[in-house]
């Protein structure tokens, strides 16, 4: 399979971003538990214009992260691998499964508690974090592997949005989202007339931000909706759809992410951290991602092949999958930041908990994913080697 410079692109960039996620998040939880815990959380807390920097960091800067991959999805929806249904069915199936069986188990665990709201936990992906992993296996890595898990990954993310904007919006301006919707029809009228200059959709998508964040729906949702006004054309390194995912990659990989994960990984972790691990919602969002995920992206993968719905690539194994979907319960990321929605409303103390259970489920994937695919990989290649 040939990959476009695109997605190679793409690929690096996600690969050293991950490597990066993982020195800074190291770095942040080192910080908050020394000398200078006091000072260095509290700085995340200073107030500017009535939020704190990390609030501004969540519900701002992230919107470009969701911007990008509103890009990165449309792009795969008209050129990638989104763009065949057959080949498409495949990461659509496992994505599915990889949301709902984490779903499932932590509702199982939590349904009628106070803590049922955070059931979208477990069902995300770290894109950054599992194809940072799946790098460090080089070459011997399947073509078909890094496509399956970045395509299964991205589609993990629009699942993650959809959850976002319907699940954890508690009450809607209508009038201010009136409001977005209405900016968002005269870009997409702009469109229409082939305005391809990048300046009206940038400052159009501040105002539809504005009034997104005063409607009640998460602003960030802005960043998706976005991409889609946005003109694509041929998807040419001209077209400034192009231009501006390509301009992208960098600062989200680089600065938005890093800092979004120092914000919310300065926890201060005290002696006692574990018996927080003990709770329903913890046990529910470690054994979503770290049983939920891989099951649910292996089982459904393995449905949508036996009824015929696509086919698995000559290139990959059922046990190459399942490797995957390992990688799949790094959720990190969107994790974090549904954890922040979903419990905003419970107590620091959920929320500090939660964030620790995500941390050690990522961890506890990322290993175990890696060394079964170093374990299977290595088999496949002295077998074909031998044939």
């Amino acid at each position: 399979m040939k990959l476009t410079k695109t997605f190679k692109a793409f690929f690096e960039s996600e690969k050293s971003g991950g490597i990066l996620l993982l020195f800074v998040t190291l770095g942040s939880l080192f910080l908050a538990n020394s000398a200078i815990q006091t000072d260095y959380i509290a700085f995340w807390d200073t107030q500017i214009g009535h939020h704190s920097i990390t609030h501004w960091i969540n519900d701002g800067l992230m919107t470009i992260f969701f911007l990008l991959i509103g890009l990165e999805l449309e792009r795969e929806i008209y050129q990638g691998e989104l763009s065949d249904l057959k080949n498409a069915a495949l990461p659509i199936f496992g994505a599915l499964g990889g949301m709902i069986v984490p779903a499932g188990i932590f509702l199982a665990l939590n349904f009628g508690t106070i803590t049922q709201n955070g059931a979208g936990i477990p069902m995300a992906t770290d894109i950054a974090f599992a194809i940072g992993i799946l790098s460090l296996l080089g070459n011997k890595v399947p073509t078909s592997l890094k496509v399956f898990l970045t395509a299964l990954a991205v589609i993990d993310d629009l699942g993650a949005i959809m959850v976002i904007a319907i699940y954890y919006t508690e009450s809607i301006s209508f009038l201010n989202l009136a409001i977005a919707f209405g900016i968002m029809g005269g870009l997409f009228i702009l469109n229409r007339r082939n305005v391809h200059s990048l300046w009206p959709y940038l400052l159009g998508g501040a105002g539809m931000w504005y009034f997104m964040l005063n409607s009640g729906v998460h602003a960030t949702i802005t960043g998706v909706l976005l991409a889609f006004v946005i003109p694509f054309g041929d998807g040419g390194k001209k077209t400034i759809s192009y231009k501006l995912q390509h301009f992208l990659h960098n600062p989200v990989a680089f600065f938005i992410l890093p800092l979004f994960a120092i914000a919310n990984t300065c926890i201060a972790i005290n002696p006692d951290w574990h018996e927080g691990l003990t709770q329903s919602n913890t046990i529910g969002i470690i054994a979503g991602l770290v049983i939920g995920k891989p099951l649910g992206i292996w089982l459904f993968s393995f449905l949508a092949v036996s009824l015929g719905i696509c086919t698995l690539p000559r290139d990959l194994k059922w046990s190459t999958i399942l490797g995957a979907g390992m990688l799949g319960g790094i959720g990190f990321t969107m994790s974090i930041f549904i954890t922040l929605l979903a419990f905003k409303n419970n107590g620091e103390e959920v929320i500090t908990y939660s964030k620790i259970a995500i941390l050690l489920a990522s961890f506890m994937a990322g290993t175990i994913g890696f060394v079964w695919l170093k374990f299977n990989l290595k088999t496949r290649k002295t077998k074909s080697t031998t044939t």
